[in-house]
C-alpha cells in the first residue's frame, strides 16, 4: 500500500523575486506567507500562498533566463521536466477577462481543448500557469 500524501507546494525560479511577488499578489491574488535568503542554497526564498496552496519562489543570483522555447505550451513539452502548475477556475471566460483587466500576458488565449475550456499565463518571468474551467471543483 501506498503511503498517503498530498500536494505541499510548487517551486518556480524567478528573475527578480520582489517584482515575482507583487506579480503573484497583484495579477492572482496570492498572500505573501515570508520572503528571506537561505544560505545554504545561496537563494532568495518566499512563499506566497492562495487557499490551501503555497507557491515557493527562487531568486538565485547568475541563474540563467527561462530558454524562449520553455515559454509556448506546446514547445515546452517538447523538453524533458515540470512544465507547468495548473489551476481550475469555475467560469473561464469570466476568469479570461479579470486577467485581461490586469493586463496578464497570455501564452495560448483560451480556448475549448478536448471539451474543456483552458488558458495558458506566463507570470513576469516567462514561467506558464494553465488554467482550467472545472466548476464541478467548486
Amino acid at each position: 500500500m501506498t503511503p498517503h500524501f498530498k500536494p505541499l507546494h510548487l517551486g518556480i525560479s524567478v528573475a527578480d523575486i520582489n517584482a515575482a511577488i507583487a506579480w503573484y499578489e497583484e495579477k492572482l491574488g496570492f498572500t505573501l506567507l515570508f520572503n528571506k535568503f537561505i544560505p545554504i542554497a545561496h537563494a532568495k526564498i518566499a512563499f506566497l500562498q492562495h487557499g490551501d496552496f503555497e507557491l515557493e519562489l527562487f531568486e538565485v543570483e547568475g541563474a540563467k533566463p527561462l530558454p524562449e522555447d520553455r515559454k509556448t505550451p506546446n514547445l515546452d513539452i517538447q523538453t524533458h521536466g515540470t512544465k507547468h502548475v495548473a489551476f481550475s477556475v469555475p467560469d473561464m471566460s469570466a476568469w479570461a477577462a479579470a486577467l485581461r483587466a490586469k493586463d496578464v500576458d497570455f501564452a495560448m488565449e483560451p480556448r475549448v481543448i478536448e471539451g474543456t475550456p483552458t488558458c495558458f499565463i506566463r507570470d513576469n518571468s516567462g514561467n506558464l500557469l494553465e488554467f482550467i474551467e472545472r466548476p464541478e471543483f467548486f
